[in-house]
């Protein structure tokens, strides 16, 4: 019983700076019609990322729900992302003037802009690392099984013209996460500890610089590489680990601990990328800083029109002090939905509302959330 309400609760989870001068270039309106170097978005990663992979991938109906209402509401429209709305990859493309980028799975998707290879829930570990430390995973496809599709992606589109298709890739953005959090998320939420978990964090962060290798032998020399989320904000994590010894929480009412693992894995994450722009000088590696982004976002919620009593609290979810229950998904029988998406930042209790997500994903566009930005404006330029 344990094990089934893990498997329905977890098979959502989580799932540039650039320069001064480029601000001006950008823009998040889809009506322009400026012609940007980037042309096409390629993505790896997990619910963060996701636009209807997982939807597709599970038993029919098993993931329904991320498939209908309330999910999508502010957009009008269900397509299996995990928020209210659209997520960070979607503003990321209209700042560069392209259409969303399809999933994967969608058999009659138009790839011509990139392709979403990301699904929520997965993991940059294999099924086989969890099994051997008797860690149970949902049904969903890590980072080895995204590239393999991106793999058999390209061979069905660059075998008879490779030369452009080599241009086509220079000319691309490849976002490899984020990825890693649901390696620590199954491990901390089936009662794992800090020192355990923490032993995960050099096998995370090489799979993603292997990851980040093999997009770059296979054509990719335009790569963003977020890092983890303050997981101790979280709805979630403040609902299953919730304290009551103040010293347990931050200035900002997060939890400490956890959010002092997320800097943990995100500071070896840093340090692996800054060797991996050693051995490839001629790529362009930039580290997109997720977790300063959501800082910031919290910092500025009440001028950004959040609702202060709200700020840690789901939109969407069965109640309680951050109205979140692991056990109850948002949209299931005994969940409430807020009247208004846009006063609240955590949509789920997970994952984060649309107006949220515009707004990081503004920060780390223009804000000075990525770095190192040489070079940038060259290679970005619209």
């Amino acid at each position: 019983m344990i094990i089934i309400t893990i498997m329905a609760s977890l098979s959502i989870l989580y799932i540039i700076p650039l320069s001064i001068s480029l601000l001006l270039l950008v823009t998040f309106n889809l009506a322009e019609s400026k012609t940007c170097f980037i042309n096409a978005i390629y993505s790896f990663g997990d619910s963060i990322a996701d636009t209807g992979n997982l939807l597709r991938e599970g038993p029919i109906g098993f993931f329904s729900g991320i498939g209908k209402f309330p999910y999508g509401e502010t957009y009008k429209k269900s397509t299996g992302r995990c928020s209210d709305g659209l997520l960070m990859i979607d503003f990321f493309a209209s700042a560069l003037n392209i259409s969303f980028i399809n999933p994967y799975l969608d058999d009659s998707a138009d790839f011509k802009n990139g392709v979403n290879f990301a699904v929520a829930g997965a993991t940059a570990l294999d099924k086989s690392f969890f099994l051997g430390k008797g860690i149970y995973m949902p049904l969903t496809s890590p980072l080895n099984v995204q590239l393999g599709w991106f793999k058999e992606h390209l061979n069905s589109t660059c075998t008879s013209q490779p030369d452009n298709c080599a241009k086509h890739l220079g000319q691309s953005l490849f976002l490899v996460g984020e990825i890693g959090g649901n390696d620590y998320n199954y491990a901390f939420l089936q009662g794992r500890s800090m020192d355990e978990v923490k032993s995960y964090v050099p096998q995370v962060v090489q799979s993603i610089i292997d990851a980040s290798k093999e997009v770059i032998r296979l054509g990719g020399v335009q790569l963003v590489v977020p890092g983890n989320l303050p997981i101790g904000c979280s709805p979630s994590y403040l609902t299953e680990f919730s304290s009551s010894e103040p010293e347990a929480f931050d200035e900002r009412n997060c939890l400490k601990t956890y959010n002092s693992f997320s800097v943990y894995h995100n500071t070896q994450l840093q340090a692996a990328l800054d060797d991996l722009r050693d051995a490839y000088p001629d790529v362009t590696i930039m580290y997109a800083d997720y977790y300063q982004a959501f800082l910031h976002l919290l910092d500025e919620a009440s001028d950004l029109g959040f609702k202060q009593d709200s700020l840690l609290k789901a939109c969407c979810g069965a109640g309680g002090a951050y109205n979140f229950d692991i056990s109850l998904n948002c949209g299931s029988p005994g969940t409430n939905i807020c009247s208004d998406p846009t006063q609240f930042i955590s949509w789920d209790g997970i994952h984060l509302t649309q107006k949220a997500y515009k707004i990081m994903a503004e920060s780390v566009i223009m804000e000075g959330f990525a770095y190192p930005n040489n070079r940038v404006q060259e290679m970005w330029e619209c």
